[in-house]
């Protein structure tokens, strides 16, 4: 058994969007769930004559009516009907089926992952956008898997499509992020070990989902919908990307509302040899990026966004840091842009999880002198600000 326990680091305060929904699939798994699962069905309900000509048609499955009424409840029944059937779908249920779930363990399973992996998605996306992506991954995910399965009768249940959508978002932005697991294989081995987040999640979708989706492909199925699982992963990898663009644009509130009389190579040079910086923002984020990155050399750019984030504009700063990130990912410059976009987020947008990424980023690009001091003091305050310590073994894997 392998089950995860934690994850670092991870952003101060309070998650309450992720608290709401694990607070809702837990409600509707007590209220309903529980008192419904220990109601037996009637053997007269008309129900339950379409479950089981349902159940015959789909999966073989050949009984009695007498058989099939001893080994039925009626929360089995009320997730017949309120379950996403892809050969009947609904819009009701395709979102009320996200917070029913089948049992313990499958409930279980779903909101420790959510609890786990939620917080730092919530707190780079804020608590809003959370439960908009959230729910848009989970449509996603159903429909994903409805592509596959158009046919079929058996209702859609759980939250595990919505919550492999924030494991997407998740494992594009924390790659450096540690997940600590518990290892068991009872009684020869019990151990708590660490591993990168992007191995842990990778295992997660290619070997407990992508595989499992191709062998058990075009047979009865095996009662876990792998493909609501990896169609969610992936909209969340697109979200994640999509919302990546626009971190790329400048906070108008911090470079002003003055016009810019000319905006183009020639005069943003100009502005920068001459040290006439607030102007050279202001043209700067007029011009189209990759012209200026041609036209301007890297060092200038650099000194740029430091003026930027001097002069209390940190996230134009910050815009201009991950533009130089795009242009020039594996050239010296990488490392200083890296750095300057780990302070910012780590000491003016206090954002730990984040300015991990780049601080571990800038550390890898170079790993002695001055400036990889300057990164590992950075990393030291990443593990002071984080809101849940995990101990000495993450300290010592960092850094």
């Amino acid at each position: 058994m392998i089950l995860p326990l934690s994850d670092a680091p991870n952003p101060r305060g309070i998650p309450w969007m992720t608290y709401l929904i694990i607070a809702a699939n837990v409600a509707v798994y007590v209220l309903i769930t529980v008192p419904l699962s220990a109601v037996p069905v009637q053997r007269d309900d008309p129900r339950l004559y379409e479950y089981f000509d349902t159940l015959e048609r789909q999966l073989g499955r050949r009984a009695t009516l007498r058989e099939l009424a001893a080994l039925v409840s009626e929360y089995d029944l009320f997730v017949f009907e309120h379950g996403f059937r892809p050969a009947s779908p609904e819009l009701g249920d395709l979102f009320f089926s996200m917070f029913l779930h089948a049992g313990f363990l499958h409930i279980f399973g779903n909101m420790l992952f959510l609890w786990i992996y939620g917080d730092n998605v919530e707190h780079r996306l804020g608590h809003f956008r959370f439960l908009a992506w959230y729910l848009a991954t989970g449509v996603a995910a159903t429909l994903f898997h409805a592509v596959f399965f158009s046919s079929s009768e058996i209702p859609l249940v759980g939250a595990s499509g919505a919550i492999s959508g924030v494991l997407g978002f998740y494992f594009r932005w924390f790659p450096y992020n540690q997940v600590r697991l518990l290892l068991v294989f009872f009684p020869f081995f019990m151990r708590v070990v660490f591993l990168p987040a992007r191995f842990v999640l990778g295992i997660y979708l290619v070997l407990d989902n992508i595989l499992p989706f191709v062998l058990s492909f075009g047979s009865d199925g095996t009662g876990v919908a792998f493909g609501a699982h990896i169609g969610g992963f992936f909209a969340g990898l697109l979200g994640a990307w999509w919302l990546d663009r626009s971190e790329l644009r400048p906070a108008k509130s911090e470079l002003g509302t003055a016009p810019v009389e000319r905006a183009d190579e020639a005069a943003l040079q100009r502005a920068l040899q001459t040290g006439r910086m607030e102007e050279a923002a202001r043209m700067y984020f007029n011009l189209d990026p990759a012209r200026a990155a041609k036209a301007v050399d890297a060092a200038d750019l650099l000194d740029l966004a430091e003026w930027l984030h001097l002069h209390g504009s940190p996230r134009s700063a910050l815009a201009l840091y991950l533009r130089l990130l795009r242009q020039h990912p594996t050239e010296s410059i990488a490392a200083a842009a890296h750095l300057g976009a780990g302070r910012i987020l780590l000491y003016d947008l206090d954002d730990p999880a984040l300015a991990y990424q780049h601080l571990r980023e800038a550390l890898r690009s170079a790993p002695t002198g001055e400036f990889a001091a300057e990164v590992r003091r950075a990393l030291r305050d990443v593990a002071a600000r984080q809101k849940m310590q995990v101990g000495p073994p993450f300290k010592q894997r960092e850094w």
